[in-house]
């Protein structure tokens, strides 16, 4: 059986880290009755230089054709530095998102005992943490109305939300519960705004049919404390665009490294995989960049789009034993590190020797 997988490199520090997740999926594929072939498309900055559009259309026919999409970082400071840039590789993630209806983004939070040391955070507080955070994708702030007044004094953003997009991740999230330890957070600003008082009233209706389910209500201000001062005392995490935007980068910190956090997006008929940690420019090119995060995302897409949950494991398995071996990045170890392309043959070889 062949899955085609989409594979968008993206900017910065995304075709090192790509290529390194490609090699471990090169193995599965080798050893596995599953056979992956690849399709490689143009998005964000480098599709802006060479097409002149961050998602062109060749991109979008790739990526509607796969079975999946993996996909590597965006963004380039040449347009961050800009504010009069009328196009920006941004544009091309949220219209993707959009264009492929990927509606929720699925961030799993957890600590790794190699890694503790790393943490800015007391080890005491780190001790069991492991959570996920289900971030809506396509309402909210990032996509209502917006602009700036012709004289320059006035801008404004408006933040729209459906009652049918609360509810189609809120199902996602409370199923995802029942699967862990039956608790549920939404975070919102229920007090100050309409639109978290819509989510929160969705929400309550949806929990009387999950029982099973504990459902708390946290105010965003408090969760980002709770976040940092009492991480294991969250199990699944709900909560709107750019609430989850700011809080899944905030938790990203407890793992000691923002290059250990994978993450997807799930849509209806498709689902893309990519690493929290964005292009990274200052580093990219290189060959210093973590690319553990890049492989759990390949190793997330394996299980959810094909079903290849013993497969995953192994990568996970790969991804701790290299951790444990000390095989890993600068970014996690300043003193005794290796480089991007050494970490990532390091698995690859070890994932050979696991899969049977």
């Amino acid at each position: 059986m062949i899955k085609n997988i989409a594979v968008l490199e993206g900017d910065g520090i995304g075709p090192e880290v790509m290529k390194e997740a490609i090699k471990v999926l090169d193995i599965i594929s080798k050893k596995s009755k599953i056979k992956f072939n690849y399709s490689k498309a143009l998005v964000g900055a480098s599709a802006i230089n060479k097409k002149g559009n961050p998602f062109p259309d060749d991109t979008k026919d790739i990526c509607k054709s796969s079975d999946a999409i993996l996909f590597g970082a965006i963004g380039d400071p040449k347009y961050d530095n800009d504010p009069k840039a009328k196009i920006r590789p941004e544009d091309g993630l949220l219209e993707m998102r959009k264009f492929l209806g990927l509606y929720a983004n699925i961030r799993p939070v957890k600590t790794y005992n190699s890694l503790i040391e790393y943490s800015p955070l007391k080890n005491k507080i780190l001790k069991n943490v492991d959570f996920v955070v289900f971030r809506e994708l396509t309402g909210g702030i990032y996509f209502g109305k917006k602009g700036i007044s012709d004289d320059g004094n006035k801008a404004y953003d408006t933040c729209v939300y459906k009652k049918s997009e609360i509810e189609r991740i809120s199902f996602l999230a409370f199923n995802e519960a029942l699967k862990r330890n039956k608790k549920l957070t939404l975070v919102d600003k229920a007090n100050v705004l309409s639109t978290s008082r819509l989510w929160r009233q969705v929400v309550q209706n949806i929990s009387k049919n999950y029982s099973d389910v504990k459902v708390d209500y946290l105010f965003v201000d408090n969760a980002a404390m709770k976040i940092i001062s009492n991480p294991s005392d969250f199990d699944v995490i709900l909560t709107e665009n750019m609430f989850g935007d700011i809080i899944t980068d905030e938790a990203s910190v407890i793992t000691g490294s923002l290059g250990m956090l994978p993450s997807a997006s799930v849509g209806k008929d498709m689902s893309l995989f990519e690493p929290i940690h964005g292009s990274y420019p200052q580093v990219a090119g290189k060959n210093i960049a973590n690319p553990m995060a890049m492989i759990l995302s390949s190793a997330m897409m394996i299980n959810y789009s094909f079903n290849m949950g013993f497969e995953e494991k192994i990568i996970i398995d790969a991804v701790n034993d290299a951790l444990n071996n000390g095989i890993v990045t600068e970014d996690i170890n300043d003193n005794k590190f290796y480089k991007t392309n050494e970490v990532g043959d390091w698995i690859a070889n070890r994932v050979d020797q696991l899969i049977k």
